[in-house]
């Protein structure tokens, strides 16, 4: 456990915390997450980890972007549907991007999990995708994905980010929740 670790995970904590609330701070303290994250990865030679923090970055300032249009528009971060169609197809296409990503991570790096490493961070991207569109299935779909991270994280004695990640399912579940109770008010003044 590292310095660098704790800063890392209490930001985390504080960027979830503020999704969870839908406060728009969360993108940034995201981004501030995601470049600590990469570094800590990349020393632990989960590659795959160290590559989504750099997409998460872009995720974020893409996120920021989408939420303050919604903002502008109605002037609260309102939750959107996700077809069930949509829904099984992008996750079909991200299982398939994240076996293409572990092949490269297992050929041609010597990452410590390639192909656990290549589908987590494969489902988190989708995840943060449905997050920055504010769809409510990205919570069960962040439920799913850290308690596998979780397991990996323990394996790779990365105790405390573990334990971020177990935070992050009870987190993940509370955000379903809240978003859950949101979204019946938005349908309620329809």
């Amino acid at each position: 456990m590292s310095n660098l670790e704790i800063i890392a995970v209490l930001i985390s904590v504080i960027a979830v915390t503020l999704t969870v609330r839908r406060h728009m701070l969360c993108w940034p303290f995201n981004l501030l997450a995601c470049v600590l994250y990469a570094f800590i990865f990349f020393d632990y030679k989960l590659y795959g980890e160290t590559i989504l923090q750099m997409f998460f970055m872009g995720l974020a300032v893409y996120g920021f972007w989408q939420w303050k249009q919604g903002q502008a528009q109605d002037h609260e971060i309102r939750i959107e549907q996700l077809a069930l169609k949509t829904m099984a197809q992008q996750l079909f296409l991200t299982a398939i991007a994240g076996a293409i990503f572990g092949a490269g991570l297992r050929f041609l790096t010597d990452a410590a999990v390639p192909w656990l490493d290549a589908q987590l961070a494969a489902f988190s991207m989708l995840a943060t995708y449905w997050t920055s569109r504010k769809h409510i299935a990205t919570w069960v779909l962040w439920v799913v994905v850290d308690i596998v991270y979780v397991g990996m994280f323990i394996y790779k004695d990365l105790l405390l980010t573990a334990g971020l990640y177990a935070a992050f399912v009870v987190l993940a579940s509370y955000g379903w929740y809240r978003w859950a109770q949101v979204q019946k008010q938005q349908h309620s003044m329809i």
